[in-house]
């Protein structure tokens, strides 16, 4: 059977729920709802198992805190034996426009701290990343506070159909591949 591990990066605790920065929790979440799974305290993380045509999906939310998360990411592929072109990092992107979506094989971490830290313990560039357009319209110094802060009402309105192209995205991953995933997807 093969095993894919799909990450949803976030920050953990009741006060970063609803904020931008959580919208790999939010993903996860939303398909886990979706397909009816629950998601358990392992270690590291929570964890749901999703199983689909011969193939296990391992949705994890790092419990790290965003700038530790490839201690997580890495103790799981290591655990499950899952090689880096079967990961799938879900992550917000200040540089694309809210719900954008942009699907890579690799690429730099763009100054995000969880992607930072995923290459540093992974030792490479190279895994598959979605990101996700959070938008970048913050004044000058008020990146953080952005970033943290919750979705305005417009967004809010938008989120549940981003929602679902995200977990289709998951389900296109896994079954269909790298490839066809980002000719379908990137730039919808």
């Amino acid at each position: 059977m093969k095993k894919f591990l799909i990450v949803g990066l976030g920050n953990i605790g009741a006060e970063y729920v609803n904020t931008r920065h959580n919208i790999g929790f939010k993903i996860l979440d939303y398909f886990a709802r979706k397909e009816g799974l629950s998601f358990q305290t392992a270690k590291l993380g929570e964890i749901a198992e999703y199983k689909i045509k011969g193939r296990t999906l391992l949705l994890l939310k790092p419990n790290t805190y965003m700038n530790l998360s490839g201690k997580a990411v890495k103790y799981w592929m290591d655990k499950e034996n899952i090689a880096k072109e079967n990961i799938l990092i879900i992550t917000d992107d200040l540089n694309l426009s809210f719900g954008s979506i942009r699907i890579k094989t690799k690429g730099s971490d763009g100054g995000h701290n969880g992607l930072k830290n995923i290459q540093l313990l992974l030792n490479t560039t190279e895994y598959p990343r979605f990101r996700f357009g959070i938008s970048d319209a913050f004044k000058k110094g008020r990146q953080i506070d952005y970033v943290l802060g919750e979705w305005d009402e417009e967004e809010k309105t938008k989120l549940p159909e981003r929602l679902e192209v995200g977990s289709q995205i998951i389900s296109s991953f896994a079954l269909a591949g790298l490839s066809e995933t980002m000719n379908l997807f990137n730039g919808k």
